[in-house]
């Protein structure tokens, strides 16, 4: 690209993609995007998973490799928080878990240094640190964080960067209602100083400053590919009539949803219905002199839903994984899951077995190369990839959630070649493929659009009203709730 051709603030003139098509490594095209920015908009990018919504917003920030067409004036600064950025970042972390072949202990990067090293206004930065809760976090590493506690870090360095153009991809989701409502009163205060585009897949969290709205789908002109978008329609918020059509067209809601029958062949051991399914008795999770979660007494019986909020750091993530046996310290409490008292030579595949789980965490941990097929039937035997061959049957079942989700065409397609969205909407079939006791949902809405939102709500629901499968749903919106949970546990930050 011909960096002659960008000015030195945004506000000097209108961002112009003419005729532009953009690809990505070839993993996904937008094509022939025609698209203007003016200096005093604020734009909204949503659209079907799949259909280049990041894409879109990270070709703002001089990202993919122009293959025809033109783009004009990019700003020179952006701050970019997203979710692929997100992943970026605790990926680098992670290998640095690779420094043990040294001898050398990594301990990852302190809170503090990615933010400050990262930020030209310290003023702001600082003050920002206090608004998100992070000061006592700042000697943490930055692996060790809740994907709540990472989301605000990003937020941070993109705010404190005096970035010409702010974007933000899926800002909101992942934090709790204090840190939503301060994120957006921030927001709103620079409106008149920072153009922003924000990647949103739900209408109901639109900023009142948005000025028009990007609407983008897949481009079906080339069948011989399914890894294309294109910007389907561009309108102003105050062409109500547009505006509608649009609401209307993203929550579109699907009739007749069935979920496939479970595989006879793979069926659970029995579960002594007279037992609750989890029983946790004055549960404690502390490091050091911190306590996360103090003497917590909880049980879920069958057939009894759940809910489970709570703000950022209040150990959610924490409770859960004392259940599925992840947390060390579910050996020092006293735990009973599915007939099992923990610690008492059960393996963590006994108990893993009556579990469907879905969570950020799995997903960034599934990094294995198999296709979306696979990544369904990986569900029957609870492994990230697949070590084992399956059955005829098993493949019937993926191929009946593949056509529930609409992704029949792409049943061979890698699944890290898929959007963010498109992977959730896998692991959620994943989970739920094996019918299990207990289906835990950490955010399942986590990344999707409306549309696949609410098709995964309504099979949640679907889940609820039989007598199967208990659902724990963990969640930060209340829009979200499911008929049918009727049992709601909140945890506070100590």
């Amino acid at each position: 690209m011909d960096n002659t051709t960008r000015l030195d603030s945004i506000h000097l003139g209108s961002i112009q993609l003419e005729k532009t098509t953009v690809n990505f490594d070839d993993r996904f095209t937008l094509s022939e995007v025609d698209w203007t920015i003016e200096p005093n908009q604020h734009w909204m990018i949503t659209g079907t998973n799949g259909s280049g919504k990041s894409a879109l917003a990270a070709v703002l920030a001089g990202v993919g490799e122009i293959e025809s067409g033109t783009i004009t004036n990019l700003p020179k600064k952006v701050g970019l928080v997203s979710f692929e950025a997100q992943a970026e970042l605790i990926a680098k972390e992670l290998k640095k878990d690779d420094a043990d072949i040294m001898d050398v202990i990594a301990i990852g990067t302190p809170v503090h240094e990615m933010i400050f090293e990262h930020c030209e206004d310290q003023t702001l930065a600082k003050a920002l640190v206090e608004k998100f809760g992070l000061t006592p976090l700042l000697d943490r590493a930055f692996r060790k964080l809740s994907t709540g506690e990472t989301r605000k870090v990003m937020l941070i360095r993109a705010l404190s960067s005096k970035p010409d153009l702010l974007i933000l991809d899926e800002p909101f989701d992942g934090l709790d209602a204090d840190t939503l409502a301060m994120l957006q009163a921030h927001l709103a205060s620079i409106i008149d100083t920072t153009p922003m585009v924000l990647v949103l897949n739900r209408f109901d969290e639109m900023p009142d400053f948005i000025t028009h709205v990007a609407f983008l789908d897949k481009d079906s002109s080339d069948k011989s590919s399914s890894n294309k978008g294109r910007l389907a329609l561009t309108i102003e918020r105050q062409d109500k009539a547009a505006f509608n059509e649009l609401y209307q067209l993203l929550h579109l809601k699907t009739t007749d949803l069935s979920i496939p029958d479970a595989d006879p062949t793979s069926a659970l051991p029995a579960l002594d219905p007279n037992q609750p399914l989890v029983a946790l008795k004055q549960a404690t999770i502390k490091y050091g002199d911190t306590i996360i979660v103090d003497k917590l007494d909880w049980t879920i019986e069958a057939n009894q839903h759940w809910q489970l909020s709570g703000p950022n750091g209040s150990g959610k993530t924490c409770v859960l994984s004392l259940i599925t046996g992840d947390h060390p310290q579910c050996y020092t409490n006293d735990i009973f899951v599915f007939g099992f008292q923990r610690g008492n030579g059960e393996s963590i595949w006994q108990i893993k077995q009556f579990i469907g789980y879905v969570s950020t965490a799995l997903q960034w941990e599934y990094r294995v190369s198999t296709s979306c097929k696979n990544v369904i039937i990986s569900g029957f035997y609870d492994s990230i990839g697949m070590y084992s061959k399956s059955s005829d049957n098993q493949k019937a079942i993926a191929d009946q959630w593949l056509a529930l989700l609409g992704m029949k065409d792409r049943a061979d397609q890698p699944f890290n070649k898929l959007s963010y969205g498109d992977q959730r909407l896998l692991l959620i079939a994943r989970a739920m493929v094996k019918h299990p006791p207990l289906l835990i949902l950490d955010e399942p809405c986590l990344g999707l659009d409306d549309m696949n939102r609410q098709l995964v709500l309504a099979l949640i629901e679907k889940i609820c009203q039989g007598s199967e499968t208990t659902v724990l749903y963990v969640n930060h919106h209340a829009e979200d709730k499911i008929k049918g949970i009727e049992n709601y546990l909140g945890l506070v930050k100590n």
